[in-house]
């Protein structure tokens, strides 16, 4: 690739950088950048959140996010990513 130098001036991932040196189809599917961590949102899963959302927005005092993760049946989320779904919401 002759225009391998520009790509140099970017800050890389260690990904990008095995793709760069090793070939461009070099990772296998699922690995490197465009492996996802976070697993999707599910239909009921979003249901189930705007529900808790509904429920525990109107309570004084008390942290909305917080009491959500306490109530979500999918153990594992972060307090970032349901304030991202909600966002999207």
């Amino acid at each position: 690739n002759k225009k391998a130098f520009v790509e140099l001036l970017f800050w890389k991932s260690p990904a990008a950088i095995r793709e760069m040196t090793e070939g461009y189809s070099s990772l296998q599917e699922g690995e490197g950048a465009g492996r996802s961590r976070v697993p999707p949102w599910t239909p009921q899963a979003e249901q189930e959140l705007r529900e808790l959302y509904w429920k525990y927005k109107e309570v004084e005092g008390e942290d909305v996010i917080a009491a959500i993760l306490a109530h979500l049946p999918a153990p594992g989320r972060t307090r970032r990513q349901v304030v991202k779904q909600l966002v999207r919401l």
